[in-house]
């Protein structure tokens, strides 16, 4: 067995029961929250032990049958798990801590599993020594001196043992750092990890800053060119909120009222309410005034024209069941903010305005193509040694959701004249220029002598897969972006760089994606060194924790994979492998494929 899942340093005690393994830990752990670090404590118990208090709640319900017992509060909470069966192993326990908010586990017990330790003792004790027979032991702390290379220290001196500590960490954290150098600089000199690609791409991108006035069907997905007010209050009247009868909010000590209307919605009832009257009235419509207080019809009786209120005098207070003229929206007040998106709940609340046009930015003009002799159109029939273009289908698809003007070029053929004039006239018709293939590193990719001659074009390998090769850089002025061939390096690349891109080039800055942590299902391969990009299918289990698992093969041009997956897993460079019952990040794709 060998302990791996963990992103973190993890650090054991070693040493025979009586040594004081707890209680150097007690000591211990205040220095090194002081010191600034997050630390959990692994404790392996060789007895049965019980952490609940007999005749507390949860006691009694765990002893009732429950076998798993979350007891929560404001300030902590805590989940017992009866394992009768089988006992949980050290992994599995190390799969259930939150390691994104930890720096260092230290671990009491499990001193014959193979993971990093320094080894406590003390003569009184009278038993050997561990760390001979123990190649995991890498420093000792103990009231004698060890006949032993290793790094000695005093059992009883805290400091030294919590700098010990303190240091192992640093030292963790620096080789993680080189090991992922190292592994970029074998890869490719200008290998960029995920976020540095993405920020370098953000910084190069200025806002276009045109916009126009469109009708409210034309806006949908278009951001906002400016805070648009609300032309009237909403409600645009104090109403009722239910159907009922309404009376004088300071008239309400009364046996009974004379009903002196009945106020239906879309009409009013243009008298003030006198004391001692009442108007039936339905839901929505406007009360009359002095009207402030509204007493539901359930709780009526009427008697002719006398009604009644079984809720009884203490029952009724004024304001109650009234919704107040602009307690919605009030005249003026801003009802889009400038730079947010317009959706369905949007269009719908400025229609319910009045509004019937409003200002926006320009919709993107974003020029696409595809490059390759081998790449034929969908409707043909299929040559030898051809494929399918998928991709401009896929990234058109991509672009409408964004509520781009998609200009297609179709497939351009592999020469450089086609490709020189392709990207010249795009760069004078759209906001943006997407290609995809031809920026790998095969002879035969032509692009790259023309881009180098038309712009400042920069190309990345980027840490990541799928995903890679990325060009990106300004045609003239026209942020330019060559995508990589496969299918779903395509979408990939997409999601991470271009969206990003173009919802800064439209206006909405500093936007982030949706992301979640979910419990992993299955094993999942992946590669230290780059951040991995697995198709997955999330779902909420009947505990209301998020799970996830693959939609099975991964490759890059399984197209199908992206079709089954409801989201993106994502394992970063300096995890190995996800195990199961690990947390991993996911990034949902409904609404954004």
């Amino acid at each position: 067995m060998s302990l791996t899942s963990a992103s973190i340093p993890l650090l054991g005690f070693a040493a025979y029961s009586g040594t004081g393994k707890t209680t150097l830990l007690e000591k211990l752990l205040p220095k090194l929250t002081d010191m600034g670090l997050k630390v959990a404590v692994i404790k392996h118990a060789h007895h049965n032990f019980d952490i609940d208090q007999e005749g507390k709640d949860s006691y009694r319900l765990r002893k009732a049958g429950a076998s798993q017992m979350l007891i929560s509060s404001r300030f902590r909470n805590a989940l017992i798990t009866e394992t009768p069966d089988e006992e949980t192993t050290c992994q599995q326990l190390i799969n259930k801590l939150d390691q994104t908010k930890l720096d260092l586990i230290l671990i009491e017990g499990f001193k014959q599993l193979p993971y990093i330790k320094i080894e406590l003792h003390r003569d009184e004790i009278g038993k050997p020594w561990i760390f001979p027979e123990d190649d995991n032991i890498i420093a000792i702390a103990s009231d004698s001196k060890a006949d032993s290379e290793l790094p000695q220290m005093d059992i009883n001196d805290t400091d030294s043992i919590t700098q010990f500590i303190v240091d192992y960490v640093k030292q963790h954290q620096h080789k993680q750092q080189s090991d992922l150098s190292a592994n970029c600089d074998e890869l490719s000199p200008a290998f960029l990890s995920v976020s540095q690609g993405r920020a370098k791409i953000l910084e190069a991108i200025t806002p276009l800053n045109s916009q126009s006035n469109v009708s409210l069907v034309e806006s949908i997905n278009a951001l906002a060119a400016q805070d648009i007010l609300s032309p009237i209050n909403v409600p645009q009247h104090n109403n009722s909120a239910m159907d009922g009868y309404v009376i004088c909010g300071d008239d309400v000590e009364r046996e009974s009222y004379t009903v002196v209307a009945e106020i239906m919605a879309g009409h009013s009832y243009d008298r003030p309410l006198q004391h001692g009257e009442a108007a039936k009235i339905m839901t929505g419509a406007p009360v009359p005034e002095n009207g402030h207080a509204v007493i539901m019809r359930e709780q009526a009786t009427q008697e002719g024209d006398q009604v009644r209120f079984d809720a009884g005098k203490s029952g009724i207070r004024k304001g109650q069941n009234v919704r107040l003229a602009g307690e919605d929206l009030a005249i003026n007040q801003i009802c889009v903010a400038k730079g947010s998106r317009i959706t369905a709940p949007e269009v719908g609340m400025l229609a319910s305005l009045g509004i019937a046009s409003v200002p926006v930015i320009a919709k993107t003009k974003v020029a696409i193509f595809s490059t390759g002799d081998e790449v034929q159109a969908p409707g043909e029939a299929q040559k030898a040694n051809s494929i399918y273009d998928s991709n401009r289908f896929t990234l058109t698809a991509l672009l409408q959701k964004l509520g781009c003007e998609v200009i297609d070029f179709g497939i351009i053929e592999d020469s450089e004249a086609a490709l020189e004039s392709t990207l010249s006239q795009a760069s004078q018709q759209a906001d943006m220029i997407l290609s995809s293939g031809g920026v790998s590193v095969g002879d035969a990719d032509y692009i790259k002598t023309i881009l180098d001659k038309l712009g400042n074009i920069n190309f990345w390998r980027i840490n990541m897969r799928p995903g890679r090769p990325l060009a990106f850089g300004h045609i003239g002025d026209t942020p330019f972006f060559g995508l990589p061939g496969n299918p779903v390096a395509v979408m990939v690349a997409f999601l991470q760089f271009v969206e990003p891109a173009l919802r800064k080039l439209q206006g909405e800055d500093n936007w982030q994606p949706e992301i979640f942590t979910a419990i992993a299902k299955e094993f999942i391969r992946s590669r230290a060194g780059r951040t991995e990009y697995s198709r997955g299918i999330y779902s909420i289990n009947q505990n209301g924790q998020m799970e996830v698992v693959t939609t099975g093969k991964q490759g890059s041009g399984i197209l199908r994979s992206m079709s089954e997956a409801n989201c993106l897993i994502e394992v970063q460079p300096e995890v190995e492998s996800v195990d199961i019952g690990q947390k991993v990040t996911i990034i949902p794709l409904s609404s954004r494929v």
